[in-house]
């Protein structure tokens, strides 16, 4: 399928489901499903593919324009996934960050750059990882602001952020610290990778090396109004969170599933003694379908905000990450040597699970998050 007539190059939000599924899957099962190699192991960052996932409706269902079509878009997230978790991955950061520009209420993120963001013209991500850490209390906040005249002053190094590069842009938060030294509050901000923002280069990891992820310093960087997303961020996140998180089930169950087409696709072959193994396809395919229909009912209701809710998005996200490894286990294990090879799909997908299971939030994380809201009293 050629890239450049994937679709009309505008979004409507008329656009049934079927109709973005089958846009969407055409591109995953085509170019994307080709390019996987190269996007996990040789770091092939794949901005054309993404730009026609954009062009097919895949980063526009979940916002308020599209109906909040919260499970239409994890179905396309999983599409994608299915045929690289590195792209999953860039999509759902790519849908974050469309998530925070409109949610944010500010009109100078709710024009041009929301639409040309949605249509895959223009790219950028999220750098929440610290900052989501940092508010449940596992670690520092990286980043400082200063108040100055019409904005703030950042400062602080983010040691990886994903889906940036020269020209794009996250979404980023900072804590607010007074003369004193202590901390006021939270801004959350849309970071725009200008010249004034050192970006810098990660160590290899063992896959996912086509995210475009870096180590991001700012050195007194002025953010204006045009680019605040909230002032406070605390309130913001707590009203956006279960949503974060609830997006990355995507690409959980499309790792998982493609796992699952791994250990089919060896059946005929291998099935006579492959039936001696735990987690067969029709046990995997079970748990899956009971999975994806409770993460359906939870896309319902993505701003629900009641603590029950949320606690239901930490666990089902959890459960898809867990999901995720053993599927991805066992279609190695199904498809033997084939499977070993650097090459492989259920190679790939073992990288992949692996990092569903420890990216923000993780999976320990997940159980802290699960254990803190349990413990706190209900208010009267």
């Amino acid at each position: 399928m050629s890239l450049a007539h994937a679709s009309p190059s505008v979004f409507e939000p008329s656009w049934t489901d079927a109709q973005v599924m089958e846009r969407v899957t055409a591109v995953a099962n085509g170019p994307l499903s080709d390019a996987a190699y190269r996007i996990d192991h040789e770091g092939h960052y794949p901005l054309e593919i993404m730009a026609a996932l954009g062009r097919a409706g895949a980063f526009g269902a979940h916002l308020e324009a599209s109906g909040s079509r919260y499970g239409l878009a994890i179905d396309a997230m999983r599409a994608i996934s299915r045929s690289c978790g590195s792209t999953g991955f860039l999509t759902w950061a790519h849908d974050v960050c469309g998530l925070y520009m409109e949610q944010s209420g500010n009109p100078a993120l709710n024009g041009d750059l929301l639409r040309t963001h949605t249509l895959g013209q223009t790219f950028g991500g999220t750098a929440l990882s610290n900052p989501m850490k940092a508010l449940a209390g596992i670690e520092k906040m990286l980043l400082r602001a200063t108040k100055v005249a019409g904005g703030y002053r950042v400062s602080g190094a983010l040691p990886w952020v994903s889906h940036i590069a020269p020209g794009q842009y996250c979404g980023a938060i900072a804590g607010v610290y007074r003369d004193d030294g202590s901390r006021s509050h939270e801004i959350m901000f849309l970071l725009r990778c200008t010249e004034e923002v050192v970006l810098r280069p990660c160590p290899e990891f063992s896959g996912m090396e086509g995210t475009s992820t870096w180590g991001v310093r700012l050195d007194n960087l002025f953010v204006g109004e045009d680019d605040m997303i909230a002032d406070p961020a605390q309130p913001f996140i707590a009203r956006i969170r279960a949503a974060f998180v609830l997006l990355q089930a995507g690409i959980a169950v499309g790792v998982a599933q493609g796992s699952i087409d791994s250990i089919r696709e060896v059946e005929p072959l291998l099935g006579h003694v492959n039936r001696f193994l735990h987690d067969r396809p029709d046990e995997l395919q079970a748990e899956f379908d009971e999975l994806g229909a409770r993460v359906a009912k939870l896309a319902q209701t993505p701003f629900d905000g009641s603590k029950d809710y949320l606690l239901d998005v930490l666990d089902a996200r959890t459960q898809g990450a867990e999901f995720a490894l053993r599927a991805s286990q066992s279609a190695l294990m199904h498809q033997g040597a084939r499977g070993y090879l650097m090459s492989s799909a259920p190679q790939r997908r073992i990288r992949e699970a692996h990092f569903v299971a420890i990216v923000t939030p993780a999976i320990k994380h997940l159980r802290w998050e699960m254990d803190r809201l349990s413990r706190e009293e209900m208010p009267a």
